[in-house]
This record gives structure tokens, C-alpha cells and sequence, in this order.
């Protein structure tokens, strides 16, 4: 039997939240990454549509990183990402619902407002993992890729005034959640924790995430993730990741 293939980008957080969820299970599969707009004639024939992740898993074609969590929790149940309780379960499944749609976009975006005037980094971040020589047509062509992601995500500096304020607001309700148990529903780590930890990544740069950056951060990235480093929602994350998420399930 095939193994299950996970269409990803390296340095997605929705991306991370799908990859997090496979290595938690200890799920073999393979990793086939792509380049951000380059992937669209591929995912589009997948999927018709043009987001990733996609997994393909038991001759099915998954998009969206809540749906592939779902279809793994079905296929391997143990170790469980949904608590057993029902009252529980809602929970964690509203928390999720609300950091993928309150959080993901938002950080995304604030994030690119600062990132994409940095060409040489962004292209080397973005092209991370492909050959020399892809790696230079890409950065010869990311003036122009850069205005096209600025148009896709509406990207401006009134946006991502707005996303930030979206990222703290999420930073709030993971404070305000957090159970004695250090966990956001119950007393064991669930698919809110994941969802929040993985979403959060980008801003708080976990040692444990899978990928390395390739160098020191430019000045405006950096200074937004020291202004919020101090948040005990930041810690937290930083907390998840070193128990969690241990080791790759990924096939060479």
C-alpha cells in the first residue's frame, strides 16, 4: 500500500498544523514540498482549489488542515487528538474553529507586511529546500510575486494593523482558555493546542519546528516577535512544542 503523501509548504503554519498532527500520531507518510504560486496548476488538478494542505491518504484526496486532522483521527484514533468527552470535544473543535479562522489569516498577513519588502530573505525563505537554480529564478522573479501575494492577501499597512490587533486578541483567548493542566481543554494536550501552538509558529519560531530559517530575521520581524515574547500565551507555545512535537514521521 501507498504511503500517505502530505502536499505542504515548508514554512506554513496551517501547513505545520497538518505535519504536527501526523508526527503526533506517528504516521509515516512523505512530504512532497512546493513552491507558493508555482503550486497551483498541481493542487488545482488535485483538488480544484489552490490551498495547501493537501494529504493524500488511502486513495483520497484531503484538502484543509482541519479536515485532514479528522480523516487521521478516524484512520488512527491513538494517540487522540479529539477528548473523549463529547462536552469536551466541542470545545477543543470551537477553539480550533476559532484560531483557523481569528488567528491563521491574521498572523499570515501581519507577518508578510513585514517580511515581503526583504527580498533576498523572503525569496530564500520562500525557495527553501529547492535547487541553486531554482533558487535564483525565483528570486529574479519575486518583485513580482511579492505584488501578487500583496493583492491575493491584502496585504497593506491597514490590514495588517488590523491582523495584529487579531493576533493579540488571540494571544488573549489562549491566556484566557489555559486549564491548570497547562492545556487549553482538559487536562491532556488536544487539537486546540495544536492548532493554537501550530498557528502561532511563525511569530514565535519554536526550536522544535521542523525547518530551519535561513538566517538572523530581518530588524521588523525580529522587533514584532520581541514585543510579544513576554506574553505568557508566546511561553506557552514555546511549552507545547517541547513536549509534543517530538520526532518526524516523514519517509526519506
Amino acid at each position: 500500500m501507498a504511503h500517505p503523501v502530505l502536499w505542504q509548504f515548508r514554512y506554513s503554519h496551517f501547513n505545520e498544523k497538518a505535519r504536527w498532527a501526523l508526527d503526533y500520531k506517528r504516521f509515516p507518510h512523505v512530504r512532497r514540498s512546493l513552491l507558493p504560486g508555482l503550486h497551483i496548476p498541481r493542487v488545482l488538478w488535485l483538488t480544484r482549489q489552490k490551498a495547501l494542505p493537501v494529504l493524500m491518504l488511502e486513495g483520497n484526496t484531503i484538502a484543509d488542515s482541519t479536515r485532514i486532522i479528522e480523516a487521521l483521527e478516524r484512520v488512527q484514533p491513538d494517540p487522540p487528538l479529539y477528548p473523549a468527552d463529547p462536552a469536551a470535544r466541542r470545545q477543543a473543535t470551537l477553539l480550533e474553529d476559532f484560531f483557523d479562522e481569528e488567528l491563521g489569516p491574521h498572523l499570515r498577513r501581519a507577518l508578510f507586511y513585514e517580511l515581503l519588502p526583504f527580498t533576498d530573505y523572503a525569496a530564500a525563505l520562500i525557495a527553501t529546500g529547492t535547487s541553486a537554480t531554482t533558487r535564483r529564478l525565483y528570486r529574479a522573479a519575486f518583485p513580482l510575486i511579492r505584488q501578487v501575494m500583496r493583492l491575493d492577501m491584502g496585504i497593506n499597512a491597514e490590514s495588517a494593523a488590523v491582523s495584529r490587533a487579531k493576533v493579540d486578541a488571540a494571544f488573549d483567548r489562549v491566556e484566557r482558555e489555559l486549564q491548570p493542566s497547562g492545556y487549553l481543554v482538559g487536562d491532556r494536550f488536544s487539537v486546540a493546542d495544536l492548532t493554537a501552538a501550530a498557528l502561532l509558529s511563525p511569530l514565535v519560531i519554536p526550536p522544535e519546528f521542523p525547518y530551519a530559517l535561513p538566517g538572523p530575521l530581518p530588524k521588523p520581524l525580529a522587533t514584532y516577535r520581541e514585543s510579544v515574547s513576554g506574553r505568557r500565551g508566546y511561553q506557552w507555545v514555546l511549552e507545547m512544542y517541547r513536549r509534543h512535537r517530538g520526532t518526524s514521521s516523514e519517509l526519506a
